[in-house]
């Protein structure tokens, strides 16, 4: 069925029945210089994938106050908290469903020790932060403290292990402290406060075994996730999924190595991406920038498009049904810091030109429901595209905060096909679809249609 459903500035999404229009949001209009026409039709008779609801990941790394200041407040009693962890920051991630946070890392992880970050929080020992920004670790949110978050969210746990410079045995006795219900290591995590054993459902076997994580070749770093990937074990009755640590970005050759040599002791793969204008190392200001800065952004974000077709292709030559799926565990926006800040701590402004970063990447992965089950956004409060900036005690909801609460419907939807033919947006080199759409189904039976329109000067009509 065509009809017009339509005209928007920058991002929407309409929730259908019938084909009437039942629901719309909507960003602010854009100043127009002429309207646009794109055309989408949307296959209701030939239903795809699931939308899986653990795509909207978020990501908690200790780095600069993404954890500090940002969640954890302690006793400060001039901001509202629940054991530590502020009201507000809570009562908003409780708004957009968050179904799983990553934790403690990143790079961060691959140096974490668990058991400096249980017992007193007076004995815990004090480090120095070494991946990000030299600062002082004082070890207070640990295992306790993270799953009382994720409990406070209704979240489940993905666990970062330490591969780094960990053991397997220290990996091994982590699970069996959060998961087991009987002995020595329940015994102690009932003794630190926490009788009933966790939920783990999710366990990453290291992170950037190319880079922070070691610094690894693939051949090696295969051999490496199996021998570390054999002692993470579940209790009886219990699964724990296990995370390998996958490619940077287009390292094909990686991906072939470790879905071939070690698809055998894994669930997922990992892929991190990173939209980064003007290419590594980070400058771009986040809020300072010109059209083509915003037109360049657009196009390095397309390119996860092409990413994980190509990932995926590989896995299927090795994984045809599909078995072992793609997590996308870090993505999202990395420009240079905002001015004044400390430069370790990776805080940025976030502004209308992420919002549609972030729309365009969950619809492209609507696009791979079939192999793309998780991703995480880098990251969650003060951190890179956060979801969330605070201040001291104010707090604010930023752009791709709302562009994932308009997505919430998509979880755990049906993904339904949709045929696009949209014009195209080009500053200088750079150019892109005018239009990124994805759509799905609902369990109650209702289309949701995801839109967003690259041109910052025109509106388009759908």
């Amino acid at each position: 069925m065509m009809r017009t459903w339509r005209t928007f500035a920058a991002a929407l999404l309409l929730t259908t029945s019938g084909g009437a229009v039942a629901q719309t949001e909507q960003a602010p209009a854009a100043t127009a210089q002429g309207t646009l026409t794109a055309t989408a039709t949307v296959r209701g008779d030939t239903p795809g994938a699931t939308y899986d609801r653990r795509v909207f990941t978020q990501f908690a790394e200790h780095l600069g106050n993404g954890i500090y200041g940002g969640l954890w407040v302690g006793n400060d009693r001039k901001i509202p908290n629940t054991r530590g962890f502020r009201n507000d920051v809570v009562g908003a991630l409780k708004g957009l469903g968050v179904p799983v946070i990553r934790w403690p890392g990143g790079c961060f992880a691959d140096e974490y020790h668990w058991r400096e970050g249980i017992g007193p929080k007076a004995k815990r020992p004090v480090k120095i932060n070494t991946h990000w920004g030299g600062v002082t670790e004082p070890n207070t949110v640990g295992t306790h403290e993270f799953m009382d978050l994720a409990e406070q969210v209704g979240a489940d746990a993905y666990i970062s292990g330490n591969v780094g410079n960990g053991s397997p045995q220290e990996m091994a006795e982590w699970v069996e402290y959060m998961t087991s219900p009987a002995g020595t290591l329940a015994d102690e995590r009932a003794k630190n406060g926490r009788k009933e054993p966790w939920k783990v459902p999710l366990f990453g076997v290291g992170n950037e075994l190319w880079g922070c994580g070691g610094n690894m070749r693939a051949p090696y770093a295969a051999d490496v996730t199996r021998r570390y990937a054999t002692f993470i074990k579940a209790p009886a009755g219990t699964r724990i999924l296990k995370v390998a640590s996958g490619a940077n970005s287009d390292d094909y050759e990686w991906t072939e190595t470790m879905i071939r040599d070690a698809s055998g002791q894994i669930d997922a793969l990992s892929l991190h991406y990173y939209t980064v204008p003007g290419g590594w190392a980070p400058s771009m200001s986040p809020s300072k920038f010109d059209e083509a800065g915003w037109a360049e952004t657009l196009a390095e974000t397309w390119r996860m498009d092409e990413i994980i077709t190509k990932h995926s292709k590989i896995m299927d030559k090795y994984d045809p049904n599909k078995r072992i799926w793609l997590a996308i565990d870090e993505w999202g926006t990395w420009y240079g810091q905002d001015e004044g800040t400390h430069p370790g701590f990776l805080r940025q402004q976030n502004s209308l030109r992420d919002a549609l970063v972030a729309a365009i990447n969950l619809n492209i992965f609507a696009k791979h429901a079939d192999r793309v089950k998780l991703t995480a956004i880098a990251q969650m409060v003060n951190v890179l595209q956060a979801m969330i900036l605070t201040e001291g005690p104010k707090m604010v909801l930023t752009p791709t905060y709302h562009v994932f609460k308009m997505y919430k419907p998509y979880m755990d939807a049906t993904v339904l096909p949709i045929e696009l033919k949209s014009p195209w947006y080009n500053k200088d080199k750079w150019v892109v679809p005018t239009v990124s759409a994805s759509a799905v189904r609902d369990k109650a039976g209702q289309v949701h249609v995801g839109m967003a329109n690259s041109d910052p000067n025109r509106s388009i009509t759908v």
